[in-house]
């Protein structure tokens, strides 16, 4: 992962409701879901950065619990699962996941020619039943972006190199030298 900048809160929901909007009319939107969980990691954790992902972070990233838009075939369990292991149990469940999970499945179908856009992550779960479970509790964890991330892995897409962009709630391990942390909500700068 490659940090590039600290931002806003504002910053990042004015680029996620560019991308991303919650009125926009089709089936399943979750845009919606999305901004909440936006919502959610400013409150809990209060700073953002902007960094750029290869493929080995995005494999990493732990999903929270996923039901497939209503299919029958749970994606991900509530201990989460990585974009690797998702993406590998969609690929085993061939024809029988995707008959299952319609909705899902057209989605991800839809996303694998879509544009790499900024995909939305936080450094620890957020408060919310769907992140309660999971195994992981620090690292990258997602907030919206899981059906490209498993789309544009099951289409082979996915930069090898740190050039996918992101927006990261939370102080990341790392920072880029000469870099000051940004204020958390709340607090003062000294």
């Amino acid at each position: 992962m490659d940090i590039v900048s600290s931002v806003t809160y504002s910053e990042v929901m004015e680029t996620y409701l560019r991308d991303h909007p919650v009125e926009r009319a089709h089936e399943a939107n979750t845009n919606r879901d999305g901004a909440e969980n936006l919502e959610r990691a400013e409150k809990s954790l209060g700073c953002w950065w902007h960094v750029r992902l290869s493929r080995a972070d995005v494999l990493g990233i732990t999903l929270p619990w996923h039901l497939s838009e209503g299919g029958r075939l749970e994606l991900v369990p509530r201990t989460g699962l990585t974009v690797a292991e998702a993406a590998a149990r969609v690929r085993d469940g061939g024809a029988r996941w995707t008959e299952a999970n319609p909705c899902c499945a057209a989605k991800l179908e839809l996303l694998r020619q879509a544009p790499l856009t900024a995909v939305y992550l936080s450094t620890s779960p957020v408060p919310h039943d769907h992140y309660a479970d999971l195994r992981v509790r620090n690292g990258l964890i997602h907030l919206d972006g899981l059906h490209r991330t498993l789309a544009w892995e099951l289409s082979h897409r996915l930069p090898e190199e740190a050039r996918l962009d992101a927006y990261l709630a939370g102080t990341p391990q790392t920072r880029p030298t000469g870099t000051t942390p940004p204020v958390a909500h709340g607090e003062e700068r000294a």
